[in-house]
């Protein structure tokens, strides 16, 4: 079990009315960006959670269709944004037509079947269109603890082991406890391409606001990574 069904409540607490510092001070600016540059007409997020993505998308004007296999997060979408276009789906068995660009923010990482998910991701595309990921960088799914190691003596550091095995990793944190998976990246880059998709961006963005505390320590160690690929027309 993922977990996400009974961290459902933590988790729509957790992200509140903005979303937390990964999201607001690290990874919005330049998902957004690079959304604008590609100018789609239609978005599909897979792995939306409670929609906070899709309604960032919608207020550009995008027509857009999040997916998520946890019903809790969708019904909160759902009553979050009425109008919105809603579904409780797995990326690996989702149905849904072709878009324009088809954007994977921080749910790779949730995926038990990632060759299948990529395939369904990738039939969601329309020839020419393009995938849009955030995720976690594998360093940090190949922490041995959840952040920082403050010893008694000496400088904290961040310790990671076994980093080419792949494997589910337990995260529980402020009432949210669920089951993701590390993955080498060596893993997401070789599904991608075997996929016959065309690398176009890669980025480890910096964290640009929040304390200036958490900043610092975030961009000692990154926790994201960007990529963008494009589906051959």
């Amino acid at each position: 079990m993922s977990g996400w069904d009974t961290s459902a409540a933590a988790w729509i607490d957790l992200q509140g009315e903005f979303g937390d510092f990964g999201r607001v001070h690290v990874l919005d600016a330049p998902m957004l960006a690079l959304v604008d540059a590609l100018a789609p007409a239609t978005v599909l997020d897979v792995g939306c959670g409670e929609g906070r993505f899709c309604r960032m998308l919608e207020a550009r004007g995008l027509a857009t269709t999040g997916v998520d296999p946890t019903a809790a997060l969708i019904e909160r979408a759902r009553a979050l944004h009425p109008q919105g276009d809603y579904r409780v789906e797995g990326a690996e068995a989702m149905t849904v037509g072709a878009h324009d660009l088809v954007v994977c923010y921080l749910s790779l990482i949730d995926m038990l079947d990632l060759d299948a998910a990529l395939t369904r991701i990738v039939a969601a595309i329309r020839p020419g269109g393009h995938l849009l990921i955030a995720n976690l960088t594998a360093f940090n799914t190949a922490a041995v603890h959840l952040g920082w190691v403050k010893p008694l003596i000496g400088e904290p550091s961040f310790p990671i082991d076994h980093y080419l095995e792949e494997r589910p990793r337990r995260t529980a944190w402020r009432g949210v406890d669920i089951v993701n998976h590390h993955r080498p990246l060596k893993r997401y880059m070789q599904a991608l391409l075997n996929q016959g998709l065309v690398l176009t961006h890669f980025d480890e963005p910096p964290a640009t606001g929040g304390p200036a505390d958490k900043r610092d320590r975030y961009n000692r160690v990154p926790n994201f990574h960007i990529m963008a690929w494009r589906k051959p027309a």
